[in-house]
């Protein structure tokens, strides 16, 4: 049983060396444990520290390209060093490094595919009361639309077996954590969290620059991700709007006319209801070709899967 420990990193010269000491060297269940450093670009001297520090692979993306695509990038090279068990952890040492061992013990055991760490928000001193709330209320909004029980879900502190990590995929530049969650709950993949620590703060987040900004792009993030995997439904809750509207001002327009005889007066009322249904069959024509685009999308995914796999288990078997 391999372990490969990811560390996306950005200008984290200061606190690398503090995260490398604090993982584990080796734990139950795991014959090999190695650590991998994805460089996102850094102009410090992240990766001669990394280096300096004994990290077995350092992965340079040579410009900054945001951290969802470094997760990603660092999610295939560990599958192509033959990892079992993918963890991914933080460069500024936010979360404890000790509890990788909570972390890797339900996928050891096969009972997850993804395990997320939970950090105790509300106990984070460092986390304002507006944060704590806007984790919380985020946190709800992903598990309904994920269909997940996930209590902390913008923790970038998780597990993924080697099957799971090979399906996952990730559309936006901001951040994997919202999207994967989403995308695993509509794949039917097994995923679940376990309770974490967390280290002292070390800097302010590089990807909360603004909570406005942050919340707007969260929100766009998770009903994309939605939007990919439930196109129909989408559409079709959004044509419903547009058809009541549509419909009620066509049950007034009958009312007034059979009632005053009349249809004077009354026909703005009408036009806007044929405006509004035809906005309603459009958007509900819309759910239908995307619902054939996404069936067509699932059957990409798959072939894309048993090409990784197939991959992953020759460079394991040679």
């Amino acid at each position: 049983m391999k372990l490969l420990i990811q560390i996306p990193c950005y200008n984290e010269e200061m606190t690398l060396p503090e995260v490398i000491r604090d993982l584990p060297r080796e734990l139950d269940g795991v014959d090999c444990i190695e650590y991998l450093v994805i460089d996102d670009g850094s102009t410090d001297r992240t990766v001669e520290v990394a280096r300096e520090l004994g990290v077995h692979h350092v992965l340079s993306m040579g410009s900054n390209h945001g951290l969802a695509a470094t997760f990603l990038a660092g999610i295939g090279k560990c599958l192509e060093l033959g990892a079992d068990i993918i963890v991914n952890t933080d460069g500024d040492n936010q979360y404890a490094g000790s509890c990788i061992k909570d972390l890797i013990v339900p996928v050891i055991q096969s009972r997850l595919d993804i395990v997320v760490g939970a950090r105790p928000i509300d106990n984070i001193e460092h986390f304002s009361w507006l944060k704590k709330r806007l984790q919380r209320l985020g946190s709800r909004v992903v598990r309904q639309f994920s269909n997940t029980d996930i209590p902390d879900t913008t923790s970038g502190f998780r597990a993924y077996s080697a099957e799971a990590a090979m399906k996952l995929h990730v559309f936006n530049r901001y951040t994997y954590t919202l999207e994967t969650i989403i995308q695993a709950g509509h794949m039917h993949m097994r995923i679940g969290h376990v309770p974490i620590r967390v280290n002292a703060k070390t800097r302010e987040s590089r990807l909360i620059s603004s909570v406005p900004r942050y919340v707007w792009r969260s929100m766009s993030i998770i009903m994309r991700s939605y939007m990919t995997y439930k196109p129909f439904r989408t559409f079709f809750y959004s044509s419903l709007v547009p058809a009541l509207a549509g419909l009620a001002l066509c049950v007034r327009f009958l009312y007034f006319y059979f009632s005053e005889q009349s249809a004077s007066g009354h026909l703005q009322s009408l036009l806007l209801a044929a405006v509004l249904l035809i906005v309603a069959f459009n958007l509900f024509s819309l759910g239908i070709l995307a619902d054939l685009i996404s069936a067509n999308r699932q059957l990409i995914q798959e072939n894309l899967f048993s090409t990784r796999s197939r991959m992953y288990h020759d460079r394991k078997s040679n």
